[in-house]
């Protein structure tokens, strides 16, 4: 309890990053300069914005890009007690044109560069926690509606709401 006797709140990290493909459904990952390992294109949200803004603002500044940035695929709540609690937003960017592609530039201070990767080489390339995110944001997009994960994973009981009334 706190000291006006309400329960303590989560205050987790919030992050956003959308999932790029290109014409062949490989993937864009990009590869930063502090990190000993790939990752999407993304970052933390800042305060006062939206998850969505945050996901705009940072393919923006890390690929000097503004595309169209489609819906939801995936929330993710990692389990990170070492360093506090997290919630990442993945959004569908979808598939970048070749002119998109060729606009590419990168923000060099965050990123030494950038490629496409087969859904099937992400175990190789990013983090385990990532990788299962990813790859269940893969599925939402073709399975058509968002997932709710927890340290990667959809839960076994959760299933996409109907909009139908009863």
């Amino acid at each position: 309890m706190t000291e006006q006797g309400a329960p303590p709140m989560a205050s987790p990290h919030a992050a956003a990053g959308a999932l790029f493909f290109d014409d062949h459904g490989r993937l864009l990952l990009v590869d930063p300069h502090y990190k000993d390992c790939h990752d999407v294109p993304g970052g933390y949200i800042e305060p006062g914005e939206t998850p969505f803004q945050a996901c705009v603002r940072e393919v923006r500044e890390e690929l000097g890009i503004q595309p169209p940035i489609g819906g939801l695929l995936v929330v993710d709540w990692p389990s990170r007690h070492e360093e506090g609690d997290e919630i990442l937003f993945l959004f569908d960017g979808g598939i970048l044109s070749p002119a998109l592609r060729d606009s590419i530039r990168l923000g060099a201070d965050e990123l030494a560069g950038y490629d496409f990767h087969p859904v099937e080489e992400l175990p190789g390339l990013l983090i385990e926690r990532l990788t299962t995110c990813v790859t269940a944001a893969v599925t939402a997009r073709s399975i058509g509606h968002p997932l709710y994960l927890e340290n990667g994973r959809t839960l076994p009981e959760w299933s996409a709401p109907s909009c139908e009334r009863r």
